[in-house]
């Protein structure tokens, strides 16, 4: 029977979304930097996903302890967030169409393997708080969870354009991690909404 204090979870759930936050950060500049050398829309949209989700858990870690209702409109503004990707994806794919050439397959796959790594690491780190805090936590633990599994589909990506030259696979998987992003938001803003509903007087 755990004789943990809600205190020490409190301790324990910010040292959490603090190493969640910088490992996502170091990576966002990472693939950001590969995205950029070899032209990939799938790497652009994930390492903005990175950063988003830096700023989630930043913010999850600067949240901790306030009230129910100021929890639940911070998880609204998160939810609002985790669009960002969304629309970054947005415009690099119309830039995309206008130079239609395909990412370097390798590097492709290469780079979604070390976001699946890190995301997959996010993941196990934030499990147990998934339910701790409410939509800030499940904000976090979602982005983590979906993030997960979009690398492995830029890892499928860089293997399709190995065989087959064509800007689409890369696209595709962009599109793909949009829409999870955007699924993903609707699933915190409702929580939030919840919160608030339930913390009104």
């Amino acid at each position: 029977m755990s004789t943990m204090t809600p205190i020490d979870e409190q301790v324990q759930l910010r040292r959490a979304v603090r190493v969640v936050a910088l490992a996502n950060l170091a990576y966002f500049f990472v693939e950001f930097g590969v995205a950029k050398h070899i032209g990939s829309v799938s790497l652009f949209a994930d390492s903005v996903d990175f950063l988003e989700d830096a700023s989630v858990n930043f913010l999850i870690f600067a949240a901790i302890g306030w009230a129910a209702r100021t929890r639940a409109r911070v998880g609204m503004l998160l939810a609002g967030i985790l669009l960002a990707p969304a629309i970054a994806f947005l415009w690099a794919a119309w830039q995309k169409f206008h130079a239609p050439e395909p990412p370097e397959p390798s590097l492709l796959s290469a780079t979604g393997f070390g976001a699946l790594v890190v995301n997959v690491g996010c993941a196990v780190v934030l499990a147990k708080f998934r339910h701790h805090s409410g939509s800030l936590t499940r904000a976090a633990f979602l982005s983590a969870r979906n993030d997960a599994a979009a690398n492995i589909a830029i890892i499928a990506a860089g293997l399709l354009t190995l065989l087959w030259a064509s800007v689409w696979p890369d696209l595709i998987v962009g599109f793909g991690i949009a829409i999870m992003n955007a699924d993903a938001a609707k699933s915190v803003w409702k929580a939030a909404r919840k919160e608030h509903s339930a913390a009104e007087p």
